[in-house]
């Protein structure tokens, strides 16, 4: 028989005097359940969140009937599966318990045919209050171990297995989230117990590739003739099958590839995928593979050790965002919104992203994703910015964990990397108990994290483990805040030390892992949290939305560096976007202008799992801040970046791709009016993964016409167009003009809605925005006289909606 699916509508009750019976669709979680049945207010709506924390200080049931039909009861056994159980949960069938769950990460599988019925039955799950749970393993330890006290709101996380941003992170919202988010299912067993299909790859000199599929089993009946069939279909169709006979709990099936269709990251080649399908007594898996070799260089050279991923022996320039939970209620992360925030990934030229260790182990329809867009994952396991406890209990669970994730995770060709944690190192100096007795959390440190190391290393041999981003290297664990020529490194130098943006040009990362500022979100989504009179970044809503205690001090001083002060709310909000681009994007085009030196560039964070003040480029609803729209210009393949080095102001063109191409175009150095001063014209070929000086002019030339221009630079590569510009000061010494600027919105014959911008003058971060959903192919760009710039609009509006709701901004329009 085929597996039954327990998922659908169960109830949801509480286990108190509330009096609480509510439907829950599952998957599911509970705030999104009392939320659809007007128990609770949205907890995203103003400060709501405050309201409605008594959710998480409940126990809750879920429950479901079910029917069982006589023959499912002829299987020898059925097992019952569950993952993704948040967090600590008694499971009964027909009132006899038959588990106990206690780690979000585990996957939990047991026999229940002793106690299933002909008939209807009855499966409960009773979901225990966390906080109470983690404060008594707190209480439970030999010596305290410190929590993540400057982002959790409830004390003691660290000693649950669970999402340890769930209770709140200096971007994220305190939601005591519990329920179960993978489906519920039931599936018999006649003869053999089909436990792990696993694959590995043997690459030959001939470039041919051997697929390895390992079968893990347990026959029921000694005697049992079980046939395994397993089946690989190639890109193009061709099916190759074998049939093996189940005469061990370990066998393996072999497929010989003599000319693979190589899996390639975003921007370097395709990401063919072949079908593998194994069917053993009525139990399916299948997975999608992608042939590729993969390793990470950390070899040592002159300026330290390299950090460069190597993906069918070419170097890859790892260029992306960190990724938090899709959404604060589990229940909301569908397969929809990952697909549209991972294309919105790919869209913006990115090819990594990196799982951020505060989070989960994303689901398996984000790693499929991942491989059909050819998005590099970088995979920290499930630890971040606190200490964790050593004990044996602690240690037994964890290594189980890791071991099932990384058994669940290995075959997909978009990961790259296992790491250990998320800073946990660096916390050991955080805390005062800690502080002042290194040696022992370091030891505690140590044995954490040597059995993560030792349980990934004898899962996945193929890939490396990096101990802890960030990282020196092997067994390193110095200052990668700030020691820039190996490993990988967290620089936080300008948002929480507060330096001015050109402290990222003080330091040459091998691969910058995290870096980021914060901008607060965008008009159209603050309308949707906050009401009209709490328009202002000190309102009690706008506050309740902003995690970080001294966020919007710090966007606000920024403004002061770079900027003449914002004239009202809209404008202020529209700027901190474009001080947020501008600092990624001065980190990004330098970081890569040393190429290759720099290798990986990952900024904080990709997206928010909730409306918020944060570091994101992409706001919860999905919108784009002006921060995206520029990744996808400084991450693009051919990049042409200005360096300013030992007063000369240099040009310097980047090709990532791993071929020729040709490239033409000029510097222009224009006045304010759009008048010219002076260009100079180019032409050169840029070789495969080449960083070319093509063009050099002394600063003493500039200062003597300061503040009477900027530089703007064309470049054109086959068809694809650059730009960049270049100032000699601070914007707010700058004589800007503002400018008219006209659009004109039109729909061409096969549906497409385009925006024509027009502008007299030279225009600024013009930036046009819509009141409603969807986004442009481009947007805040500078804007030359003479030069329209047409954008298309993505998304569902009709080009009178768009006309109706569209503002352009510009930065000379701010004051």
């Amino acid at each position: 028989m085929s597996q039954i699916t327990l998922d659908g509508e169960w109830t949801l009750s509480s286990l108190s005097d509330l009096s609480i019976s509510v439907p829950i669709k599952m998957p599911g979680d509970v705030h999104s359940a009392l939320l659809g049945a007007g128990v609770i207010p949205d907890p995203y709506l103003g400060c709501n969140e405050t309201d409605i924390q008594w959710v998480g200080e409940h126990d809750w049931l879920l429950e479901k009937q079910f029917e069982v039909e006589s023959t499912l009861l002829e299987s020898k056994e059925v097992d019952l599966i569950l993952s993704m159980v948040d967090t600590v949960a008694t499971i009964t069938l027909n009132d006899e318990v038959v588990m106990l769950c206690s780690n979000m990460f585990r996957n939990y599988r047991c026999n229940v045919r002793p106690f299933l019925n002909a008939g209807i039955n009855t499966l409960r799950i009773t979901l225990k209050r966390a906080d109470l749970e983690a404060k008594a393993r707190a209480e439970r330890l030999p010596f305290p171990v410190p929590w993540a006290e400057g982002n959790n709101q409830i004390p003691h996380m660290n000693t649950l297995r669970k999402t340890q941003c769930h209770s709140g992170w200096d971007w994220g919202i305190c939601l005591m989230a519990s329920g179960v988010y993978e489906s519920i299912r039931l599936q018999p067993i006649s003869n053999v117990r089909l436990n792990s299909v696993r694959t590995s790859q043997q690459w030959h000199s001939d470039g041919s590739c051997e697929v390895i599929v390992t079968l893990a089993s347990e026959r029921l009946t000694p005697d049992s003739d079980a046939i395994a069939e397993c089946v690989l279909e190639t890109p193009n169709g061709e099916r190759i099958s074998h049939a093996i006979a189940l005469d061990s709990n370990k066998l393996e099936c072999r497929f010989m590839i003599s000319q693979p269709d190589r899996w390639w990251p975003a921007g370097y080649g395709e990401q063919p995928l072949y079908s593998l399908t194994v069917i053993v007594d009525g139990q399916r898996v299948e997975k999608r593979l992608g042939l590729r070799e993969l390793h990470l260089d950390t070899q040592e050279d002159d300026a330290g050790s390299a950090m460069t991923f190597v993906v069918n022996g070419k170097p890859i320039m790892a260029k992306g965002a960190n990724w938090i939970p899709l959404d604060a209620m589990p229940g909301k992360q569908t397969p929809e919104r990952y697909r549209q925030l991972l294309e919105d990934a790919k869209a913006a030229n990115m090819n990594m992203i990196r799982v951020w260790g505060g989070g989960m182990y994303e689901r398996g329809v984000f790693y499929r994703l991942c491989d059909e867009l050819g998005l590099l994952v970088w995979q920290d396991l499930m630890f971040a910015c606190a200490l964790y406890p050593s004990t044996p209990a602690f240690l037994k669970d964890v290594s189980q964990e890791v071991q099932e994730q990384v058994r669940r995770l290995s075959d997909h060709p978009s990961l790259a990397l296992w790491c250990g944690d998320n800073e946990v190192i660096g916390a050991i100096g955080w805390y005062p108990e800690s502080r002042e007795n290194r040696e022992k959390y370091v030891v505690n440190y140590d044995r954490l994290n040597r059995v993560l190391q030792e349980v990934v290393e004898r899962e996945d041999p193929t890939r490396r483990f990096w101990a802890s981003s960030p990282c020196n290297g092997e067994l390193d664990f110095g200052d990668a805040w700030h020691d820039d020529n190996k490993g990988d490194m967290h620089f936080w130098d300008v948002w929480h030390s507060g330096k001015s943006f050109d402290a990222y040009q003080k330091v040459k990362p091998r691969f910058c892992s995290e870096f980021g500022y914060q901008s607060w979100p965008s008009l159209p989504t603050v309308k949707t949290f906050a009401a009209e009179e709490e328009w202002n970044v000190t309102s009690p809503t706008f506050e309740q939305h902003q995690k970080n205690g001294r966020g919007n001090s710090i966007i606000t001083e920024m403004f002061t560096r770079y900027f003449r002060f914002p004239k009202d709310f809209a404008q202020m909000l529209y700027l901190s976007q474009v001080q947020q681009a501008l600092a990624i994007k001065t980190a990004s085009e330098y970081w890569r202008a040393n190429k290759p030196l720099c290798r990986g560039i990952l900024y904080w964070q990709l997206n928010d799992c909730w409306p918020v003040s944060s570091w994101s480029s992409i706001e919860y609803n999905g919108r784009w801040k002006q921060l995206h729209y520029h990744a996808k210009r400084f991450f693009a393949p051919q990049l042409a970046v200005f360096v300013e080095e030992e007063n000369t102001l240099s040009l310097r063109f980047i090709n990532d791709e791993h071929r020729r191409v040709a490239a033409t175009g000029q510097v222009t150095w224009y006045d304010w009016h759009g008048e010219v001063i002076d260009t100079w014209p180019f032409e050169t070929k840029l070789s495969e993964d080449d960083n070319q000086l093509v063009w050099h002019c002394d600063l003493d030339i500039i200062n003597e016409r300061k503040h009477q221009g900027f530089f703007h630079v064309v470049m054109d590569c086959e068809g694809k167009t650059a730009t960049n510009v270049w100032f000699d000061d601070a914007y707010k010494r700058l004589p800007l003009r503002k400018s008219d600027i006209c659009t004109e919105v039109k729909t061409h014959a096969d549906g497409r809605i385009v925006v024509t911008l027009s502008s007299s003058v030279p225009a600024f971060f013009v930036h046009p925005e819509f009141s409603g959903e969807g986004r442009f192919s481009d947007a805040s760009f500078t804007l030359m006289p003479c030069s329209p710039v047409t954008v298309e609009y993505i998304g569902n509006a009709t080009a009178d909606q768009l006309e109706a709701g569209l503002t352009v901004y510009q930065l000379a329009g701010t004051y």
